[in-house]
């Protein structure tokens, strides 16, 4: 059987502190969702403060948490999905860092006192996340642009597409304003000049 250290061991790569990835690994396991799992546990350092609860910055593929003990026992938990977050920023000193992230709402949320190569280790990760959200949302933009690229002249002659109204009947209805929609949509490169042209096929066939 796996023991606890074992299970834990591919998060000690950057000198953290075993016993505390150990008690934050095993409070954060039973909150993961399925499919979930913990890529990352950062562990603030407070070498010149008498408090010894620290924070903790825990990844997962799918949500960043931030751990926070209480006083008197007990702690909190903030979880935020990947695509809320952007604009992370790092500020190091000599031995450790400050992070900095933004919510989609605006919300600042600030870690301190994370060892450097931690704080790098967290803030490359958040990079990652950032660029797959942003490339998440521009795949999303895109397959919406083609899909309404797509619903143009759909329908038998004189007829809009399914689902169509107002201005977008007419574009539908009308093949010149049907393929400058068209023109507009490639020289913005939200389709290729092989849908452009299989699109305008069509279009000039039904006149």
């Amino acid at each position: 059987m796996t023991t606890p250290n074992a299970a834990i061991s591919y998060l000690l790569t950057e000198d953290q502190n075993p016993e505390h990835t150990q008690k934050v690994y095993a409070l954060v396991q039973p909150l993961l969702m399925q499919g979930e799992r913990i890529e990352y546990i950062g562990i603030e350092d407070k070498v010149l403060s008498l408090d010894i609860r620290p924070e903790s910055v825990v990844l997962t593929n799918r949500r960043f948490l931030l751990y926070s003990p209480k006083l008197l026992g007990g702690a909190t938990f903030q979880d935020y999905i990947w695509r809320d977050l952007g604009d992370c920023k790092l500020a190091e000193n000599m031995l450790r860092a400050t992070l900095t992230f933004r919510t989609s709402t605006g919300k600042l949320i600030t870690v301190e006192n994370i060892p450097k190569k931690q704080a790098r280790r967290i803030y490359a990760f958040a990079q990652q996340k950032e660029l797959e959200a942003l490339e998440e949302r521009r795949t999303r933009e895109l397959e919406e642009k083609r899909a309404a690229a797509g619903g143009l002249y759909l329908g038998s002659p004189g007829h809009a597409a399914s689902g169509s109204t107002g201005s977008a009947a007419t574009s539908a209805q009308d093949p010149m304003a049907a393929l400058g929609r068209l023109k507009e949509l490639l020289q913005a490169g939200l389709i290729t000049q092989e849908d452009f042209d299989k699109k305008k096929a069509e279009i000039l066939s039904r006149l």
